[in-house]
Formats: structure tokens, sequence, C-alpha cells
């Protein structure tokens, strides 16, 4: 990302884009005040800058039979670079990782996995961390309702 500071304008782009990425850019400008052409040459440059890393659209995963949610903390079995690389790698790959962070403390990473079913974590489970020569131990937490999720940052 760039070191160029946003404006109040950036902003306001931002917001709009977060809540729907849909939203055609002549609302955006008006809502706003700005052009049109004007809030096309902001979003290409938000862009350019990498503020705003990609367009994508959020999906129920309930409603494409993924409906088991589970928060997963791993602790590697080192705190070697390509240990921490390897397992990097191993997860971002993992199309059922939604998301993977890096933490510091007593564990490594904390993952968000999901699932058709119980028996399907189970069989995912063992292939990503239980099978996993760069797992020394995990711990899954079952989520029972996602009641807050999505991307929106506070700007």
């Amino acid at each position: 990302m760039s070191a160029r500071k946003l404006d109040d304008y950036d902003r306001a782009i931002l917001r709009l884009l977060q809540d729907d990425a849909t939203r055609p850019q002549r609302e955006i400008a008006q809502r706003v005040n700005l052009s049109a052409p004007a809030v096309q040459r902001r979003i290409a440059r938000l862009s350019e800058d990498g503020v705003i890393e990609k367009m994508a659209a959020l999906v129920d995963p309930v409603a494409v039979d993924l409906p088991i949610t589970v928060l997963v903390e791993v602790a590697l079995v080192d705190d070697r670079s390509p240990t921490v690389v390897a397992a990097k790698a191993f997860f971002r790959a993992a199309p059922e990782v939604q998301q993977c962070y890096l933490v510091m403390g007593t564990i490594c990473f904390v993952l968000v996995v999901v699932a058709p079913s119980l028996a399907d974590y189970e069989r995912t489970s063992a292939r990503l961390f239980a099978d996993n020569e760069l797992v020394r131990s995990y711990s899954s937490t079952m989520v029972l309702d996602r009641v807050k999720t999505g991307l929106t940052l506070p700007i």
C-alpha cells in the first residue's frame, strides 16, 4: 500500500463500497458529492495503491451447503522460519480454510474453517492438522451462530 493519506472523499467511497461493491459509481458520486469520473479515478487509485485489495462477493456458507464453521488454534512443531513459511503456504492452499492468522503467544495460527458436516470436518482436521507433520497440536471450537461476519472496516 502507498503511504498516501486517505482524505474524506476516499473514506466515504470506501465505506459505500464496503457496504455494497456493486453500487453504481454514479450513485457513489452523488452520495459523496463528486463527479462519476472523479469517483472512478479514486477507486482506480485506491486499487492501484493496494487500499482496495479486491472486490469479492460474500457468500452465505449455509446457502452453499457449508453450515459448519470451526475456529481452530494451531501450534506448530517449532517457530523456525521454514516451518512457519511452509505452514502458511499449506493453510493458504486449503480451500476449507476461509481465514488464517499468524499470531503471537502460545499458539501460532488461528484459522476459520468451513465444512458441510461434522464428519467432513473430522476428515479435514485429520488432513490439515492431526496428520500434518508441521503441527504439534490444535484445538477446535465449533461456531454455534455467526453473529457478525464480514470484512467491513470502521473507516
